[in-house]
């Protein structure tokens, strides 16, 4: 009997309590999961190794997204004068520095003024020792605007853009021009004759500086620059896009009047006024042409011949 009496103990004790009620979770454990993945989706199967290693080969043949152009450096206007007709020709600037204590005559005033129109120019005041050491020494004369560095266009933004608004491209590249002024000459002749961009070198060429935007006269912010490492591979790209390259030489074969390419896609190629085009520049362009000049005259400021050039071009296309 107490054999017994062991036993159905033991199998009573094994049993379980009440339980808590699971509330629906054990049925919804048991409802389905949908259809299985496809092999080729499951981590871990060979399918799925396969299709990996083939979407791998597949983005190392794809050819890298295009960055954007370059960017210059930043760069420091100083002295009363100039940073006020800076403020004044709309350089783009992030920070006017003001000397503390400085004699607020009428020039200070007036640039503290057009500052403050901006909206969006930092205000800085700082001693003068400080001033004095981020201008290297340079007679600053209490102000200093620091223009933030510039943001080039890529080569190929320049035709884009005359593409989308369905006209043929006008673009000026510049071979050995090193006044900035020039530039902003010419990219204000660019803006006016309805061009689409300039192209210059990044060595021994001139940059979208603070005077260069000065003798742009505003429109260097709505007309593009680009900067290239070789320009003359920049003029065979060009060139195998469809578009004309026509230098401008003394010596040119072709006159601008004459030319019937001017009236197509073209870039236009105008070298320094006194060493003109280099010799590869040169030897790539399609056709070379001369402006004519009954005066006698040997060569034209790069800005005045650029300018007669493009208004040549717009009168053909008009």
């Amino acid at each position: 009997m107490a054999g017994n009496s062991q036993r159905r103990n033991r199998r009573t004790s094994n049993k379980k309590g009440m339980q808590v009620g699971s509330g629906g979770n054990r049925r919804r454990a048991l409802e389905g999961k949908g259809p299985t993945p496809p092999a080729s989706v499951r981590k871990g199967h060979k399918k799925n190794r396969v299709a990996s290693a083939q979407a791998k080969q597949a983005a190392a043949r794809r050819p890298a997204p295009r960055r954007g152009g370059a960017k210059g450096t930043s760069e420091m206007v100083v002295g009363r004068n100039p940073v006020f007709e800076a403020l004044r020709d709309g350089v783009p600037a992030t920070t006017l520095y003001v000397q503390q204590y400085i004699d607020n005559d009428e020039r200070v005033r007036e640039a503290l003024q057009l500052a403050g129109e901006r909206g969006n120019i930092h205000l800085m005041e700082a001693p003068r020792p400080e001033l004095d050491r981020m201008t290297n020494g340079l007679n600053h004369q209490g102000l200093v605007l620091q223009v933030p560095p510039y943001e080039y266009a890529h080569p190929e933004d320049l035709t884009a853009a005359a593409y989308d608004n369905n006209e043929d491209p006008l673009i000026v590249a510049l071979d050995g021009v090193t006044d900035p002024r020039n530039l902003g000459a010419i990219v204000r002749s660019v803006s006016a004759f309805g061009g689409h961009g300039v192209v210059v070198p990044e060595r021994r060429a001139a940059g979208m500086t603070a005077g260069a935007w000065k003798s742009s006269a505003g429109t260097a912010a709505r007309t593009p620059v680009s900067r290239v490492t070789n320009l003359t591979r920049a003029l065979e790209g060009y060139q195998k896009a469809g578009i004309t390259v026509v230098g401008l030489a003394a010596d040119g074969e072709h006159t601008v009047e004459d030319l019937e390419a001017l009236a197509g896609p073209v870039v236009i190629v105008i070298g320094s006024e006194g060493k003109g085009l280099g010799r590869l520049v040169g030897e790539t362009c399609d056709y070379r042409v001369r402006i004519s000049m009954p005066g006698g005259a040997e060569s034209l400021n790069a800005g005045v011949a650029a300018g007669i050039v493009l208004y040549e071009v717009a009168r053909r296309r008009a």
